[in-house]
């Protein structure tokens, strides 16, 4: 355990009007740094997660940070981007700092400002996450390329349209009790697997309620080394991690099987000593449901084919085997592409140290796992999560 989460900050996420991301930058790291009890100057390095692909004229934000204080002049800031795992790609860097000695706390920010670009544009932008040779003209952008995955799914293991309905009504339920949540309403089941004006359908066989919302938002948390961090008002240390790579075009690999994150789950759960049901809780990227359906397979819950059956047992409910993204996940929780790694992070610390909403609170929650994943399962972050004080 060389690193620890010891204060975090988070953003309402969804159409923030009269923000900006230096605005939402600024916040988190003002409340970040006073949940953590220190300074600006106490801040060794900075990393900042945001992705941009075009969603923001400004284009060379680190230092954006900086703005938050005059304390935070001529800390080394740098800014990290890995599609859609920006923000565990920063939260990742920021440990790797200081297991290199090279910092003895870090400042981590993630932001996205998505919801002022014009709704082709966010298609085209959100495409640049994929193999632009094969996927670039996908209809419907990335939506199209995981209806494509969801279709192939289905046409290997049979119609799942059941088990995504469920999905999609677990984390909308999940979301009414969270504060940070984009959308807060519990749209049921049946709303879910039926077809409608207000649930058409967007790609092959995913709905509009299959896939996640376009976000605005920012989430912030401060590392700490383990001695530092036990001599502060919490700690919340990183049991075990892996980030794992993977090819880019999906034709040179079979895409049902999330081979990459299987890898980062097995050896984070390695390194950490414990199996998957030692863990209390996870947050997954649900950026589809037909992708937290196959997670389920690639964390180790269920068998190649058969993540529906654990979806439509309520394994993963509130209350069940494992719940998964009691926050309401990106489903319900909106996805700012550079926060949501942060914010996974951030709210599951919340969630081990007794802090989370009410209503999302885990009851006794010991460990919780994190699985982030950029692209169609082509960057994959996994942080296995414990309170030590």
């Amino acid at each position: 355990m060389t690193a620890c989460i010891v204060g975090w900050a988070h953003s309402p996420f969804g159409k923030l009007e009269g923000e900006t991301v230096e605005s939402l930058v600024v916040k988190v790291t003002e409340e970040a740094l006073a949940h953590a009890g220190i300074s600006a100057s106490d801040v060794d390095e900075i990393v900042l997660g945001h992705f941009n692909a075009g969603f923001s004229a400004q284009d060379f934000t680190a230092s954006l940070v900086l703005q938050a204080s005059p304390e935070l002049r001529f800390k080394p800031a740098t800014r990290v981007e890995n599609a859609c795992a920006t923000g565990s790609a920063a939260v990742h860097q920021g440990i790797r700092a200081i297991e290199a000695n090279a910092a003895r706390i870090v400042l981590v920010v993630g932001v996205e400002q998505m919801t002022t670009t014009p709704g082709p544009e966010i298609g085209r932008n959100l495409l640049k996450a994929s193999y632009l040779p094969e996927d670039g003209d996908t209809p419907a952008g990335f939506a199209g390329v995981f209806g494509k995955i969801a279709q192939s799914y289905f046409q290997r293991y049979g119609d799942q349209s059941d088990a995504l309905a469920r999905i999609a009504a677990k984390n909308h339920r999940n979301g009414v009790a969270n504060p940070y949540a984009q959308m807060r309403r519990d749209l049921g089941y049946e709303f879910c697997r039926t077809e409608s004006e207000k649930n058409p359908y967007v790609a092959g066989p995913l709905k509009r309620t299959d896939c996640s919302l376009v976000s605005d938002g920012a989430a912030a948390i401060v590392l700490a080394d383990t001695r530092t961090a036990l001599r502060m008002r919490r700690a919340v240390a990183f049991r075990g991690r892996a980030h794992v790579q993977d090819f880019l075009p999906m034709s040179k690999r079979d895409i049902l099987k999330f081979e990459g994150g299987a890898q980062a789950w097995a050896r984070a759960l390695a390194d950490a000593g414990v199996k998957i049901d030692d863990l209390s809780f996870v947050e997954t990227h649900d950026c589809f449901t037909i992708a937290e359906l196959i997670e389920y397979e690639a964390m180790g819950l269920a068998p190649e084919g058969q993540g529906g059956r654990i979806a439509l047992e309520g394994q993963t409910e509130i209350g069940g085997r494992l719940p998964v993204n009691p926050s309401g996940g990106l489903k319900a929780k909106g996805h700012p592409i550079g926060a949501t790694g942060v914010s996974m992070h951030a709210l599951s610390a919340m969630q081990l140290t007794g802090t989370a909403p009410e209503g999302m609170q885990i009851d006794g929650a010991q460990l919780g796992g994190i699985f982030n994943m950029g692209g169609a399962a082509v960057a994959n972050y996994v942080s296995i999560l414990e309170r030590i004080k």
